[in-house]
């Protein structure tokens, strides 16, 4: 027999199940009797069997088809067998990758058995394109399916992460679960890093405390993962959670907030590490660019022109400022704040919502002082129990709207007086540190932005 015709008959059979196609008539065995059977009904030799059990067809990293197509590519076959076209792939591209780049390329035939169709013929060469796009719309479709399953799992409030819970929790029967003691290290991380100690510093704070903690990165995440507000996310979209929070809104905000401030504006530094004292919170007053740390001066983005992405206006002329004497200015502008702490906190009964929690506090003493006159004239025998208790349940449906309008109020200014008294007096601990690092998390924490004008007149927002 010539070499050309021994070569076709000899024959491989391909196998694969993945793991959801268990319960399907594409077990391996059942692929396996079926391929043999039909290579007996049409007269070839024995066929060497490639078997790859529980791999998905969505890629072509599996170990049997890796050696079949190694020894395809040596010549050691003339046809390839597959029960049916999605044992091979689901992929359209890598069915056709595989059939034309592959198998053709080096004289093999491609047979389906229940497609009924090979490479050999042109029907099965017309054929094998139109059913590698239906193998490729079922997959998009699985796809489909369980990305539609992720999204209702997120809109459900519940955590879709598996296994995996972020710290601070446990992953029980599908539910994160809070765990006290990894909510506890959460809870001190994020008040740590308000109070000013840096991500490094955090971090090996804590993996001495605890172990774990091995990693700055860590530490960021935590810092930066609203679930520890009730929140889960998909596909960059955040949905309510069904879990407990372990820490609140102000505070998160809060953390962000800071986060977003003690990060450079060059976008190189980061808060991991220390750049210069007032990275990140001078802006220019004339273009609105940041101001940004550059050959011993802060200078504006768009007059400096350091980075086109920073630019607002080419032709900004607001002044640069020497590093050394403005960081001096502002430490100056903090220790008078840090003498008379209350002095900034003079004019808070201006803020609009100031005074509609005002307002609304006020209205709700009043209601309580009218439930407690309708009580005392009632056992005083002035006034019916009908007049009372109608009059009562009025009071009560208003006291009610007036307190879930308080609770969506933000938090009233006055509150923030102890916070704000707090971070202020810890100026002499600023004072007495070397580290940049500290500093700038430092200022961070009492000054919000500080606005340079074309007049060289500074403004300082604090955060009171």
């Amino acid at each position: 027999m010539p070499k050309d015709q021994a070569l076709s008959r000899t024959v491989a059979c391909y196998c694969r199940v993945s793991t959801e196609n268990q319960i399907e008539n594409y077990s391996i065995d059942e692929q396996r009797e079926r391929l043999e059977a039909f290579c007996k009904a049409k007269g070839w030799s024995k066929p060497v069997m490639f078997i790859d059990p529980g791999f998905s067809g969505g890629t072509l990293e599996r170990p049997a088809l890796r050696s079949l197509l190694g020894d395809v590519e040596h010549g050691r076959f003339g046809t390839v067998v597959v029960y049916k076209l999605d044992r091979l792939s689901r992929s359209q591209k890598d069915t056709l990758y595989l059939i034309e780049d592959v198998f053709n390329r080096h004289g093999v035939n491609f047979v389906s058995v229940c497609e009924n169709f090979d490479t050999g013929t042109p029907f099965g060469k017309a054929m094998i394109g139109i059913l590698s796009v239906f193998a490729q719309l079922e997959k998009d479709q699985i796809t489909e399916r369980f990305t539609m399953g992720r999204i209702g799992r997120a809109k459900s409030g519940l955590f879709h992460g598996g296994g995996n819970a972020p710290t601070g929790y446990d992953y029980v029967g599908g539910h994160l679960v809070v765990n006290e003691f990894g909510a506890m290290q959460v809870r001190e991380v994020y008040e740590r890093f308000k109070s000013g100690e840096s991500v490094h510093s955090i971090q090996r704070s804590m993996h001495e405390k605890y172990g774990g903690w091995t990693n700055h990165t860590l530490v960021y995440n935590v810092l930066r993962n609203s679930i520890y507000v009730g929140m889960v996310k998909f596909n960059g979209i955040e949905y309510n959670g069904e879990h407990t929070p372990i820490i609140n809104e102000e505070l998160f905000c809060e953390v962000q907030t800071l986060l977003s401030s003690r990060s450079a504006a060059d976008g190189r530094k980061t808060p991991f590490r220390a750049g210069f004292l007032l990275s990140g919170l001078v802006y220019c007053g004339s273009c609105g660019a940041r101001y940004h740390a550059n050959h011993g001066y802060y200078k504006c983005y768009s007059r400096a022109k350091s980075d086109k992405k920073y630019i607002i206006d080419p032709d900004c002329k607001n002044p640069n400022l020497k590093i050394g004497e403005f960081d001096k200015f502002i430490i100056g502008e903090i220790s008078k704040a840090s003498l008379d702490p209350f002095a900034l906190l003079g004019n808070i009964a201006e803020n609009p919502e100031d005074n509609r929690r005002t307002v609304t506090e006020k209205k709700l003493t009043e209601i309580k002082a009218s439930s407690d006159r309708l009580i005392d004239l009632y056992q005083a025998a002035e006034i019916p129990l009908e007049s009372v208790t109608g009059r009562l349940r009025e009071l009560e449906a208003e006291r009610a709207l007036l307190e879930k309008q308080l609770d969506e109020l933000p938090r009233n200014r006055v509150d923030k007086r102890s916070e704000w008294t707090e971070n202020i007096a810890r100026y002499g601990e600023f004072l007495g540190s070397s580290e940049v690092a500290a500093g700038r998390m430092y200022v961070s924490s009492v000054i919000r932005k500080i606005t340079v004008r074309t007049s060289g007149e500074i403004k300082i927002e604090w955060r009171v």
